[in-house]
């Protein structure tokens, strides 16, 4: 079984984990007081690179790096994510931290709150302002989900380094096929229930994207009501929330290698926005959104509260795969069987915000 390296996001620190001998090891709180919003784990370099966005109330947000899998830290003299003069703006959160494909071994994507993205070329040591988009004639007219307005998901096409997706909540779906020159807006078909056009050409409020793992034009959508799959690599969505126990929820997650298999962890939508029922459960897809069905064997069977936000629920590279999700009670649940079953891993923590995991070997 792999060596693989867990890296928990809370409301207060990040939290390691490394799997040994049927357990897991975990360590922290790295970052104390600070809330850890993304996480990035680099593993096209020689040595895996940890990237973490933290936000301190009282020093503000950085992007911390190590290069030794959490040992040490580095954060560097100037902030490597800022928004220049004459945006009339500044950096509140970093909310993904996303290392592009083969293709582009040494570019990672931080997008951020205020509703902006920027791209590193040195492995995430320094990033540069995407103005294309920032200056996009729609981006006045995008609203802010209740989290506030942020581009919280950035995907590449694993042929093609210059085809970009970007979510903004509440924007909606954006695409560029010329590495951020330009961007249009990517979003029909999907759902914007609260507008009073439910199909706008833009202001979905998109929760997650996830990409399949064997067809690079696939794509998985957790909507603001709604779970969508995308056969045309965005260009078009069509609704598979059909068997579901809610089409609400925040996170959506991929096999890394069976094609057509997908994950979301339903929540009802409304007043509570609790699980439905009040039972923790996963469910899968292993036919692209034609059926799902529920995973909960090893999950609590009495009423429970968690929910999985949108960066919380995450598959590894592992041989076996892994799968895994943190709840906002401070539960943090790992699957070594593509989710047939489940144990804790980690209970009592802050709230999770994020959850990341890659073989390190």
């Amino acid at each position: 079984m792999d060596d693989v390296l867990l890296a928990i996001g809370t409301r207060k620190g990040l939290f390691l984990g490394r799997r040994g001998g049927g357990g897991w090891d975990l360590t922290g709180p790295h970052f104390p007081m600070q809330a850890v919003y993304s996480v990035g784990i680099d593993t096209r370099r020689a040595a895996p690179r940890l990237l973490v966005g933290a936000d301190s109330s009282h020093w503000g947000p950085s992007v911390f790096r190590s290069d030794d899998l959490g040992r040490t830290w580095h954060e560097p003299p100037a902030p490597a994510v800022r928004f220049p003069e004459g945006t009339d703006t500044s950096l509140e959160r970093v909310w993904q931290l996303h290392p592009a494909g083969p293709a582009a071994p040494d570019v990672v994507y931080a997008g951020t709150q205020p509703g902006a993205l920027f791209r590193s070329e040195d492995g995430g040591e320094t990033f540069a302002f995407v103005r294309s988009l920032w200056e996009h004639p729609q981006r006045p007219e995008w609203g802010a989900g209740f989290g506030g307005q942020a581009v919280h998901t950035v995907v590449t096409d694993p042929r093609d380094a210059d085809v970009v997706l970007a979510a903004v909540s509440s924007g909606g779906v954006y695409r560029s096929a010329d590495g951020g020159a330009s961007w249009a807006p990517s979003n029909t078909g999907l759902k914007a229930e609260f507008l009073p056009d439910p199909y706008p050409e833009f202001g979905q409020c998109v929760h997650k994207i996830a990409p399949d793992a064997v067809d690079p034009d696939r794509l998985y959508l957790q909507n603001h009501g709604g779970v969508y799959r995308s056969d045309d690599a965005g260009a078009t969505w069509l609704d598979i929330g059909k068997g579901l126990p809610a089409d609400f929820g925040f996170a959506v997650a991929a096999h890394p290698r069976r094609g057509g298999v997908a994950y979301v962890f339903p929540v009802s939508d409304g007043s509570d926005r609790y699980p439905p029922g009040y039972r923790c459960r996963v469910f899968r897809t292993e036919d692209a959104g034609a059926s799902w069905s529920e995973l909960s064997a090893g999950l609590p069977k009495a009423d429970h509260y968690g929910v999985v936000l949108r960066d919380a629920l995450r598959t590894d590279d592992a041989d076996p795969a892994g799968v895994y999700f943190g709840n906002r009670n401070g539960e943090v649940y790992a699957s070594a069987d593509d989710g047939d079953s489940w144990r804790l891993v980690a209970e009592h923590l802050p709230d999770v915000l994020c959850v990341r995991a890659a073989a390190v070997g």
